[in-house]
């Protein structure tokens, strides 16, 4: 039983910095998300006042080196957020699975487990 007190406890830190990492790369990733849609605004305007045919000014703009990069930023950041919040929930499934193995010895006594 102290030996899945303790897998709580350490899954119950590894959890909370979790939030952390995810709460930070969250912001990064709005963070990101704006720049690359300034960006991109900036060179559509830029395109249109060019004259540049509305039907392909999308597709230019984000062939652009610039915009692409930041949008690779974006990219990269959604993914590291993504993947912070699935830490999450299998931090959390692991945490409810020692509960109940705790659960279960405590209501047998101790005995067969």
């Amino acid at each position: 039983m102290q030996e899945l007190c303790a897998q709580l406890d350490e899954l119950t830190g590894l959890l909370m910095a979790e939030l952390d990492v995810c709460k930070t790369s969250g912001c990064q990733y709005a963070e990101n998300e704006a720049e690359y849609r300034k960006a991109l605004r900036l060179a559509i305007l830029d395109e249109r006042q060019k004259g540049t045919p509305a039907t392909i000014t999308s597709d230019l703009c984000r062939g652009r080196e610039d915009i692409a990069e930041l949008k690779r930023l974006r990219d990269c950041s959604e993914a590291i957020y993504k993947a912070s919040q699935e830490a999450i929930n299998v931090y959390k499934l692991r945490m409810r699975m020692i509960d109940a193995q705790m659960t279960r010895e405590w209501n047998s006594g101790g005995q067969g487990m």
